[in-house]
């Protein structure tokens, strides 16, 4: 097969606040380029230490949620080691321990095999650097 792997980056703007964005419909746009109707894997790679994918509910306010609990568990104070930055940087830096900056997803006939109400997200609490690039590969 020569086209079994094939790959794109997404440029995603996050502004400069913390935020849950879903990027399910650029990962269907990108598999409906190049999947071709296949079966196999997508797997989505965000290259930045400080932001992560997840596999969520959007939309009833599981994405606030989210963040809400990364706010908890990682507040922005000033107890992190990583200093630089906006006050509480650090806790962005820990982020991909909780929020993997990565997910491997099956598709189905050229589709997502996501359930109901699952979608594809970046989370991005790094409020220093708006701007993500997010790498989609399919291998099938």
């Amino acid at each position: 097969m020569t086209n079994a792997l094939r790959t794109h980056v997404l440029h995603i703007t996050t502004g400069s606040s913390e935020t849950v964005a879903d990027i399910t419909q650029d990962c269907e746009s990108f598999l409906g380029d190049v999947a071709e109707g296949r079966d196999g894997l997508l797997n989505i790679f965000v290259p930045h230490a400080t932001a992560g994918i997840a596999v969520l509910e959007t939309g009833a306010g599981s994405d606030d949620d989210l963040l809400a609990a990364l706010k908890d568990l990682l507040p922005a104070d000033d107890r992190w080691r990583h200093r630089h930055g906006s006050p509480g940087h650090g806790r962005d830096h820990v982020l991909p321990a909780l929020v993997p900056p990565h997910a491997t997803l099956p598709v189905i006939g050229g589709r997502l095999e996501l359930g109901t109400w699952q979608s594809v997200c970046l989370v991005d609490t790094n409020r220093d650097n708006p701007h993500r690039g997010v790498r989609l590969s399919f291998l099938g």
